[in-house]
């Protein structure tokens, strides 16, 4: 790869965001935003490996992609708004911002507004914050090209007809829509981390790292909120066991059998520093949210050398502290298995068979069932339970290791 292609693909991970955003804070239409940033980047990759680089990549691109954007507007005969005119005839530069009146945190919570259903707000931000391409991110959610760009279409219109504003949260309004966008960064996390479909990868190092990606970018423009911190801990830590998580069969290996000595130190480090930066804020008396609680349990698993010294005390206390937050059946099952460490499978299974009725569809109700039955010895019971998790299983990793576990059963 040129210099002149490494920058453009440089600029693109980088400046896409900001460019979208700048022409959609300036033109009002995402449509026309998204087409004038596609064409400029086109227009790089044309002219940069001839002309070179030049000196300030973003600043060109949204140059040139705003020039798009007024030659489009004007081939569709848009002159007659006399605003839009006005925003396109003037060449003055944006007003610096601060932090939170950033175009990109503006472009986020319109891609993310609660009014649109959740798989849209995830397309979106993947296509208009991430810059992922429509097959890009087809690929990811197992659906055809063509169905994903209907999606993000229809998102888009319904953001046009339903007037849904280009602009920041008030200050009531703001916790509750920055919740939402975490919402959406931590699906995307999620469906990489343990990829639906049954040709998929077990784990979609593309998806992993995108949603890390935007979580850093909205720690950027947020830094003060813990929430956004907390999630990006999480994500870390989770990430940091990405070598460890899939053996060279392509089996889903769980945290008991991992070699720790392959995770990523960098990121643990990172996530632990970001751990101890919520800790000191709730001795301070700011009560941690959930994704501060979930990143302390990761940082809990994370700084033990050997699951044995895993200190499941305090893995139970950080559940019990989660519970009151979100007394969730998932948040339930997650727990019992804490509670199996300290107080036995027998313990265990009883919570967990009080959860049969929520969690009947969960494969992983099924497989912390069928493990908790084989450690107390009654493998009859808990090879059906293998035999329903394996059948409720959307990913092949996890498929390959509950039939190998089911197939040693004496």
């Amino acid at each position: 790869m040129s210099d002149a292609e490494e920058a453009v693909t440089r600029a693109h991970h980088d400046e896409w965001a900001r460019v979208v955003a700048a022409l959609t804070r300036r033109f009002g239409d995402l449509d026309i935003a998204e087409e004038a940033a596609a064409e400029a980047f086109a227009t790089a990759v044309e002219r940069w490996p001839a002309g070179g680089v030049p000196p300030n990549p973003g600043a060109w691109l949204t140059t040139t992609a705003s020039r798009k954007a007024i030659d489009r507007i004007r081939r569709e005969n848009r002159r007659d708004d006399k605003h839009r005119e006005a925003q396109m005839t003037r060449d003055d530069p944006p007003e610096p911002v601060g932090a939170v009146d950033d175009d990109r945190l503006r472009l986020i919570f319109t891609c993310c507004h609660p009014a649109l259903a959740m798989e849209a707000r995830v397309a979106l931000t993947l296509r208009m914050v991430g810059g992922l391409t429509v097959p890009e991110i087809a690929r990811a959610f197992l659906v055809q090209g063509a169905t994903m760009e209907q999606r993000i279409t229809r998102a888009k219109a319904k953001i046009k007809a339903a007037r849904i504003p280009y602009r920041m949260p008030s200050a009531d309004d703001l916790p509750v829509r920055v919740s939402g966008v975490l919402a959406v960064l931590f699906l995307v996390f999620n469906e990489g981390y343990l990829a639906s479909g049954p040709d998929t990868d077990p784990v979609r190092h593309d998806l992993t790292t995108e949603a890390i990606r935007l979580t850093r970018l909205i720690r950027a423009l947020l830094p003060q909120d813990g929430e956004v911190t907390g999630l990006l801990a999480l994500m870390l830590l989770i990430e940091a066991r990405r070598p460890a998580r899939v053996s060279a069969d392509g089996e889903l290996v769980p945290l008991a059998e991992q070699d720790r000595g392959a995770w990523d130190t960098e990121l643990v480090a990172e996530g632990h520093r970001l751990v101890r930066e919520r800790l000191a804020a709730a001795a301070a008396g700011v009560a941690p949210g959930r994704y501060q609680i979930l990143a302390a349990i990761n940082a809990v698993h994370t700084s033990a050398r050997d699951i044995r010294d895993t200190d499941w005390s305090q893995v139970l206390a950080l559940y019990d502290q989660l519970v009151r937050l979100d007394p969730s059946p998932i948040i339930a099952l997650n727990r019992a298995i804490a509670v199996a460490e300290l107080d036995g499978p027998e313990v265990a299974l009883a919570i967990v068979d009080r959860l049969a009725g929520a969690l009947a569809g969960y494969h992983a109700y099924h497989a912390t069932r069928a493990d908790l039955l084989r450690r107390l010895g009654r493998s009859r019971q808990s090879r059906a339970a293998y035999d329903r998790a394996i059948e409720l299983a959307g990913n092949t990793g996890e498929t390959a290791y509950l039939t190998r576990r089911r197939d040693q059963l004496q």
